[in-house]
């Protein structure tokens, strides 16, 4: 089969790889109809680099159809529709089932310390072949697999693989009062869905900060108020100016690492590419590597007792938290990666003809999978207005 495949740091290729085959009797294996990117699949040809290997199948965002089903299977059925949730997890133990699938204790990567493995997301992860191929073998078919009905093209439903659940998590640890006000800190793809899920579920106010023309448009377009900087003080001053000089309730930090402001940690981001990986690998388990300019903004622009959630991805093991500022404003502070089937019976409702959250034409662009390369160059450059893609095999 064609897969996107990991080459290097910034180089990303379509290769020929084996088939998945069913190896435990629990195993579906789909037809991948349609795949994203995500930004943090760009993690992984920048800084996350040095825990990747040659050769990885990428990608964490697909849906498809069932081709085949292992002797156990009883809850799908070949020519099912089905969304695969970017983590992996049984649905049956006990994290499971207190609604913390992104902490799976059957798929725990106990040895690297971190929780539940991800489909095409590094060794940290379980180094598990991702979903940006032509096929994919999905383990827990009983319990893992959304089903979707037929009908609706895959727009309607592929973003429950992580793009609505991440962006619905974070609205809900944001725990933005009924009328209240909350800031998004960066309007990529879960930035702009977060925005969108707040609107939706009842917020009085809603700021989004980037300096992306296209980004601003979208989500000006959906009634959000954009603010065309990512200036620390600007953003701030703004803010405070339309919340009576509070600052907003909750602010949503979309961006994480991928901030500009800090020239050390941008450094050390950058010695990932010149650095030996065996070598990088650790530094990266033991120090702060991270550009904190998104999360050091909302800490400053939240307002006294408010919450900040952090939905976008930090890599560092030991970055500096300003905790006096913290603690004197008594910040309330939720964070973590998306568990998915959480939420599927919130957001599965919808997903209806109305299309509230607007998924019919979230996506900027749909590109084959032989194009993924120059794909992912626009996605990280910004070029060509790409906010979204989607690849179809």
């Amino acid at each position: 089969m064609r897969a996107v495949t990991w080459h290097g740091r910034a180089d990303v290729r379509v290769d020929t790889v084996p088939d998945p085959v069913i190896q435990e009797p629990t195993d579906v294996i789909i037809e991948v109809t349609s795949s994203g990117i995500c930004g943090s699949d760009l993690h992984l040809i920048e800084v996350m680099a040095p825990f990747m290997s040659v050769g990885d199948v990428m990608g964490h965002e697909p849906m498809g159809i069932v081709r085949e089903v292992g002797s156990e299977v009883t809850e799908v059925k070949a020519g099912d529709r089905v969304v695969v949730p970017f983590n992996i997890s049984c649905g049956t133990c006990w994290m499971c089932n207190q609604g913390l699938q992104s902490q799976c204790e059957t798929t725990q990567n106990r040895e690297q310390g971190f929780g539940a493995s991800l489909f095409g997301y590094t060794k940290l992860y379980g180094q598990v072949p991702g979903g940006q191929a032509e096929y994919l073998r999905v383990p827990f078919g009983n319990t893992l697999p959304i089903k979707v009905p037929e009908g609706p093209a895959d727009d309607r439903f592929v973003y429950l693989s992580d793009v609505l659940p991440t962006a619905w998590q974070a609205v809900q640890y944001a725990g933005i009062p009924k009328g209240g006000s909350v800031l998004v800190l960066g309007l990529g793809p879960i930035g702009d869905m977060a925005a969108r899920i707040a609107l939706q579920q009842g917020a009085g106010q809603v700021f989004g900060a980037d300096v992306v023309p296209e980004r601003l448009a979208r989500a000006r377009a959906r009634g959000v108020t954009v603010i065309d900087t990512t200036e620390q003080a600007d953003v701030v001053s703004r803010v405070r100016d339309a919340t009576d000089g509070r600052g907003p309730d909750a602010v949503i930090d979309a961006v994480g690492m991928e901030a500009h402001g800090s020239p050390l940690a941008s450094l050390a981001q950058k010695a990932t590419a010149v650095v030996p990986d065996a070598i990088m690998e650790k530094v990266m388990q033991v120090v702060g590597v991270d550009r904190m300019a998104a999360l050091n903004t909302a800490i400053e622009a939240v307002r006294r007792g408010g919450t900040i959630s952090l939905s976008g991805v930090y890599g560092g093991a030991t970055d500096p938290m300003p905790l006096m500022r913290m603690f004197d404003k008594q910040v309330q502070l939720r964070m973590g990666q998306a568990n998915v089937w959480r939420w599927i019976p919130d957001i599965l409702p919808l997903l209806t003809d109305a299309d509230p959250l607007g998924v019919d034409d979230f996506a900027t662009h749909h590109v084959p999978l032989a194009e993924a390369p120059q794909a992912y160059m626009n996605f990280r450059e910004k070029k060509e207005g790409t906010v979204k893609v989607l690849l179809q095999p």
